[in-house]
């Protein structure tokens, strides 16, 4: 009976050891980009003002819901110039609709531009 379980056991533990070290290399063999954004103050302060606020309802990060996630809205609005955080967060405030389809972005005039801002901004760091 001790075989049975040491075997598993053994293979798990091949299995975590090496999973460490070897860092694959990206395709320019520029090293990979760190993912912990953590450290980030508009990583934390994004976070905090969508985490009390209904943007959760419509959007996630990795998935649609009702709106796209923010990983795609990251990933479209990438190498965009500066002030394309200003038009995003105006859009928050303000509401749109036709870019991401048919269904409109509801207003949310109870946050201010710059609390908008703060969120768009933790939305683009979330690009692949």
């Amino acid at each position: 009976m001790k075989k049975f379980l040491f075997v598993p056991l053994a293979f798990g533990v091949l299995i975590a050891c090496n999973s460490g070290g070897n860092t694959p290399a990206t395709k320019t063999g520029e090293a990979p980009a760190t993912n912990d954004l953590s450290g980030n103050p508009d990583y934390k302060k994004g976070l905090a003002l969508i985490a009390k606020s209904d943007c959760l309802t419509c959007h996630a990060v990795e998935d649609k819901i009702n709106g796209p996630s923010y990983r795609e809205v990251a990933n479209k609005y990438a190498g965009m110039p500066d002030t394309i955080v200003s038009h995003l967060a105006k859009k928050i405030v303000d509401g749109g609709s036709g870019v991401w389809g048919s269904i409109p972005m509801t207003p949310h005039p109870g946050v201010s531009q710059d609390d908008a801002e703060a969120m768009v901004k933790y939305v683009l760091l979330l690009k692949k």
